[in-house]
């Protein structure tokens, strides 16, 4: 058995340094996401390393932008995302990386069909994050559309690429793709409301001030957060076999952040961010594996017609 493997090895080196890539790429999505985690863990073979592949540089990029380190200005951080873009671009184009994260993004991105056409639109909006502070409305849908629907967009092209005609089955599951990233990113928005407001100075979901709570427009925002959902749910019932308890589970955590949120005023909410506690999160996904990644009825239970 070792002699066998030291023959692989010496046949083709390049294997271990990808699997390497891909062990990185899945330390970065332990250590920064429980929910999302959590999901991606019921995910079945190949599919479950390219979403990790994926967020690992969703993650790098994000960190990029808003954890910078000591001394580094705006113009630093520009400068070393717009390299991040190019690695990206070089490696796809290549089939390589000496950036481990970037390697194993790139090698699933060849895989499963992302391109540029979804890759810089994240990249645009993790710039605006460098150039914008508050968004009106048209803003704000070209950077939700770049910072979190291209990524469901990213993972439905993981979820079909092993069906019969992969491109078909994008399209059709496309829409709900992007609603449920949709909605992902504006409950962020809520949960993290005081982060972002007084530790990075942004204001994102229109109409919500830091120093003019209303709750009317707060519930408004989580009136449209469940219209995405509902949405989102309809599509998850026609995913690959494989995909779909692992989305029901993200869906349905996501829904009892919103439903916790409803409970939590606006100013609440600013002092504390809001959670799912880890033995919740295990009974959500429980139950969506009984349900067979049906997601449960948001829209009754909330009395939406």
């Amino acid at each position: 058995m070792i002699r066998t493997r030291a023959r692989v090895d010496a046949l083709q080196p390049y294997r271990r340094y990808d699997a390497a890539a891909d062990a990185s790429a899945a330390l970065v999505i332990r250590h920064y996401s429980t929910s999302f985690g959590l999901a991606t863990r019921l995910l079945r073979g190949q599919v479950c390393q390219d979403v990790c592949n994926i967020y690992a540089l969703v993650r790098v990029a994000d960190e990029v932008v808003d954890a910078p380190r000591p001394g580094q200005d705006g113009v630093d951080r520009m400068v070393e995302l717009d390299k991040l873009e190019q690695e990206t671009y070089s490696a796809i184009e290549s089939g390589s990386s000496a950036n481990l994260v970037v390697h194993a993004f790139a090698r699933s991105a060849r895989r499963v069909g992302i391109d540029q056409s979804l890759i810089a639109p994240f990249f645009d909006s993790m710039r605006t994050d460098l150039q914008r502070t508050k968004h009106d409305f048209a803003s704000l849908a070209t950077y939700i559309y770049g910072s979190a629907e291209v990524v469901g967009l990213m993972c439905l092209r993981a979820f079909v690429a092993g069906e019969s005609n992969p491109s078909a089955r994008y399209e059709e599951l496309a829409p709900g793709a992007r609603r449920l990233g949709a909605a992902f990113q504006k409950i962020n928005f809520l949960r993290d409301f005081g982060d972002d407001s007084d530790g990075l100075g942004r204001q994102y979901l229109v109409g919500l001030r830091p120093d003019d709570l209303d709750e009317q427009i707060w519930s408004s925002w989580l009136d449209d957060i469940e219209m995405d959902l509902t949405a989102s749910a309809a599509a998850i019932a026609h995913l690959p076999r494989g995909s779909r308890v692992a989305v029901c589970t993200a869906h349905d955590l996501f829904a009892e952040l919103t439903r916790r949120l409803r409970a939590t005023s606006a100013a609440d909410a600013r002092r504390r961010r809001v959670r799912v506690p880890t033995p919740e999160k295990a009974r959500i996904a429980a139950a969506a594996a009984l349900r067979r990644g049906r997601p449960h009825d948001f829209a009754k239970e909330n009395g939406q017609s």
